[in-house]
């Protein structure tokens, strides 16, 4: 077997085709749900012939994995933002910034999620049984720390946690309907920063906190 280093040239449009094809799988899960997709659609989608998407993923379901454990791995790494050594307030706050802009930036990858969930979570129970359950245990205790020091008022670790992630992801797994009581356009940047300032407040204050 060779063991010589495949040309960095191959590699990059390796890595290019492959990210084409995950960009537009995500679009098309999001618009047609896993059994409404096909690889002829995300081919057509992503402008690859058929057997290309064939090359770099045997199956639809393959796809599907990694559409939804890229945007998995993209929440897990936003929230390293819920810096536990920060007080609560600077804490929530940061993380539930990061959160809104991802709803912003992956809107199609949140809609996703949110329907492989509701319809039993068949290929990422593993991940809620495993990473999100683990991260989700730590930062419940870090917070029961908060609330032992009397730094927020005392309530439900995890329905603080449920509380942000159904707020935050409204924007992304129901943005037809904000853009459409926006006047049928989406949000400005300043409409953006308003939007995520009114989070921070309702929930922060909910738990005893000031925005900061």
């Amino acid at each position: 077997m060779s063991t010589e280093p495949i040309p960095f040239r191959q590699t990059s449009k390796r890595s290019q085709n492959q990210k084409l094809i995950l960009e537009a799988a995500e679009k098309v899960f999001a618009e047609a749900g896993f059994a409404g997709a096909t690889t002829q659609l995300i081919a057509d989608v992503a402008g690859l012939p058929k057997a290309n998407v064939h090359y770099y993923f045997k199956t639809k379901e393959e796809i599907y994995r990694r559409v939804v454990y890229n945007i998995f791995d993209i929440w897990m790494e936003a929230a390293s933002a819920f810096d536990t050594e920060l007080g609560p307030s600077e804490a929530l706050c940061r993380y539930i910034d990061i959160k809104m802009d991802l709803s912003r930036s992956h809107p199609n990858g949140s809609r996703v999620w949110a329907a492989e969930v509701m319809h039993g979570a068949p290929i990422i129970q593993d991940y809620l049984e495993g990473r999100l359950k683990e991260w989700s245990t730590d930062r419940g205790l870090h917070i029961e720390r908060w609330i032992a020091n009397g730094e927020m008022d005392a309530i439900d670790p995890a329905h603080l946690l449920y509380m942000i992630w159904s707020t935050t992801q409204h924007y992304a797994d129901f943005g037809h309907q904000i853009e459409t009581l926006n006047g049928g356009v989406p949000y400005t940047d300043e409409q953006w920063q308003a939007a995520k300032l009114s989070v921070k407040t309702i929930i922060l204050k909910g738990v005893g906190l000031s925005v900061v």
